[in-house]
């Protein structure tokens, strides 16, 4: 088996005991991406040559992807936007300079929808990174460069941001794990801001157990970040194998309403059997007030988007607004307008309380489960070009994921089967704070199928 193959857990393993070296580890990985990412368009940018980082560490050989969304010191940071096309950072992200010092090499910066604007990775400005399982498909957005770097094997860990779906919906397309954890579990100090109270920084792994130990690595309190938690940050591999028996496992029924695929719903009452297998009691629950967390989205998350972009004015850094791509207009357009005198109250104060009631809805829901599943998207991965003329139903690829960011909740993604080909995968959705018991209920599917030991044939 070639190294680029092995998950992060055997490269660490097979390095402590000397089966090969961390340079064959990167060659190895090198050669990969030189090979495919002509094909897929994962990595915008490619750190090549021998600028491997020498620091001793947990990571020390391993190569490791960022969102380009993430700033980087002295390596090039576009946001997936051409108005930061030649932009180059003077520091680097909290996540990424966590990495860094433990020995973690950075391999490149990885596509995106630009702005972190999209559900499908066809909003970038450097042209939509494709999906590995097939071309003709979209990967998933806005992290799609991520989640495809770690599908195709061209590194065992990358990461990415959800800010309404983001990591999940692209794990979800493209078979592997994606994590969404509290908000202010991590931190987002040198992310490029998409929608602040919103935002959650996270990563894609190929197994529930790597994902575990790269949180170990980025969770905690970070004084440049307000937003962090002091919460004390668990080993959260301690109690992965502990299994799901007589845990409650909450259905709610609005996941399962009008519109969900028969082919995703048959794939996720199979996943629902597994664990009754394992010994968990499903549940059927109700969250009341989903039907309005996509309306609530798309009124609060514009509001911050155009405040967020309004410094892009070309003045200091990167290029003039007139670089700006129609979805980051559009979005613009809506924020501006919803935040005017006049309508402030009628609009965004009123998503504002409804946002309340969401979370309120979760709180009382885990008074009766211990975790939450839900599919992760209501359609398989669709075609090029197949919603990119209807925005409004392009963001109902996200009618499944925005409820978890309103909400401030943690949500891991697991492959949970394939359609013609395609993947599917299935989200487990816990209370604050709760990754640790995500990643034991995701180990215990995980452990018993064998659809994240699948690989693409590039």
């Amino acid at each position: 088996m070639e190294l680029y193959q092995l998950s992060l857990k055997e490269l660490i393993e097979g390095l402590k005991d000397k089966k090969f070296t961390r340079k064959e580890i990167l060659v190895s990985f090198y050669t990969r991406i030189q090979k495919i990412n002509p094909i897929v368009n994962a990595f915008l940018t490619v750190i090549g040559g021998n600028n491997w980082n020498d620091k001793e560490g947990e990571l020390s050989g391993i190569p490791v992807g960022f969102k380009d969304i993430y700033v980087t010191k002295d390596i090039r940071t576009t946001a997936g936007s051409k108005v930061l096309e030649n932009y180059i950072p003077q520091y680097n992200s909290t996540v990424v300079q966590k990495l860094v010092s433990k020995g973690a090499t950075i391999v490149g910066k990885t596509n995106q929808d630009a702005w972190a604007h999209g559900s499908s990775g066809e909003n970038s400005d450097f042209a939509p990174t494709k999906n590995p399982w097939n071309i003709d498909y979209v990967p998933g957005g806005s992290s799609s460069g991520s989640a495809v770097a770690v599908a195709a094997g061209m590194c065992p860990v990358a990461f990415g941001t959800d800010t309404g779906g983001s990591i999940r919906l692209p794990a979800s397309f493209c078979n592997v794990v994606g994590l969404k954890p509290t908000y202010g579990r991590v931190s987002r100090y040198g992310i490029i801001a998409m929608a602040s109270s919103h935002d959650s920084i996270g990563h894609f792994t190929r197994t529930v157990y790597d994902n575990a130990l790269i949180l170990n690595m980025t969770a905690g309190k970070d004084p440049c970040d307000a937003t962090t938690s002091n919460t004390n940050v668990p080993d959260y591999t301690k109690n992965i194998k502990n299994g799901v028996k007589g845990l409650k496992i909450g259905l709610p029924k609005e996941y399962l309403a009008k519109g969900i695929d028969p082919n995703v719903e048959k794939i996720f009452k199979q996943v629902l059997q597994k664990y009754e297998g394992l010994g968990a009691k499903i549940i059927d629950i109700s969250l009341p007030h989903t039907e309005y967390a996509l309306a609530v989205y798309y009124i609060i998350q514009p509001s911050e988007v155009s405040s967020n972009l309004a410094r892009y004015d070309g003045i200091r850094f990167g290029n003039d607004r007139n670089r700006f791509g129609q979805e980051a207009i559009r979005r613009i357009m809506l924020g501006t307008y919803t935040l005017s005198a006049g309508y402030y109250d009628a609009y965004y104060l009123k998503a504002m309380k409804v946002r309340t009631l969401l979370i309120q809805d979760f709180k009382k829901a885990y008074e009766k489960v211990d975790v939450i599943i839900t599919p992760v998207s209501p359609t398989l991965p669709f075609k090029f070009g197949e919603k990119t003329d209807n925005p409004l139903a392009m963001y109902l690829s996200d009618i499944l994921t925005v409820t978890m960011n309103l909400a401030g909740v943690p949500a891991l993604s697991i492959p949970g089967g394939f359609v013609r080909g395609l993947p599917v995968g299935f989200q487990i959705v816990g209370p604050n704070f709760s990754e640790d018991l995500l990643y034991q209920v995701g180990y215990a599917y995980e452990q018993v199928t064998d659809w994240h030991k699948q690989k693409p044939k590039l």
